[in-house]
């Protein structure tokens, strides 16, 4: 993508959705923590209706560990590698109570520090919870970067800092949700659904798709 056509290819995406949020449904930074650490390899629709039945019982650090493994298992269990992800969810519980006040900590060494968190949670924490420009690369945005060519790299760190190099600064508070939802809901992985796509004209991406039937 050419660099005179990184602002407008953002824009438009402005101007279709002012203010993008997380498709995922949190009240707290911990919910918020919580269900970014049971989104890995499972969809949001599915994280969030395990937390529906979750955050209601148990939405803080100590409730968790109250669940007990079992117990946090059975409001999880719908969710993919659910085990795994109790237990890393009740380690990162006992240390939030152990070293951060039961809150959840602000910088990425911290959250990085924390059983099941990687830097893709850590970054998605950063940005949603506590507004910091950073991008969180998952499989949407490794796609559409490589794809319209607004920031190609072989694995998400390259991407992520292309990225961070290329977007305008101000759109960056705001970018990782814009390219997540148009990943998720244009810029398909099968077949993108280009005639449709309001950003096409700045897109790499050929031959570009009709649409069916076309």
């Amino acid at each position: 993508m050419k660099t005179e056509d990184i602002e407008p290819f953002f824009a438009t995406l402005k101007a279709a959705n002012p203010q993008p949020a997380s498709e995922l449904e949190y009240s707290s930074v911990f919910e918020l923590l919580t269900a970014v650490l049971l989104s890995a390899q499972a969809t949001d629709a599915g994280v969030n209706k395990a937390t529906r039945r979750l955050f209601p019982v148990a939405n803080t650090p100590a409730k968790i560990l109250a669940l007990g493994y079992e117990g946090l298992c059975e409001h999880i269990k719908t969710i993919g590698l659910y085990r795994n992800k109790a237990k890393h969810l009740l380690d990162t519980c006992r240390i939030l109570l152990e070293r951060h006040g039961a809150e959840v900590p602000r910088t990425r060494e911290e959250l990085e520090a924390l059983p099941g968190v990687g830097r893709k949670t850590a970054n998605v924490v950063l940005n949603v919870a506590f507004g910091e420009p950073t991008m969180a690369v998952d499989t949407h945005i490794f796609r559409v970067s490589n794809r319209t060519g607004l920031a190609p790299g072989k694995n998400p760190l390259e991407v992520e800092l292309e990225l961070l190099r290329r977007v305008p600064a101000h759109y960056l508070p705001d970018a990782h949700h814009w390219l997540i939802l148009h990943g998720r809901y244009v810029c398909v992985a099968r077949k993108p659904l280009c005639w449709k796509c309001q950003v096409a004209k700045y897109c790499d991406f050929e031959p570009k798709t009709a649409p069916p039937g076309g």
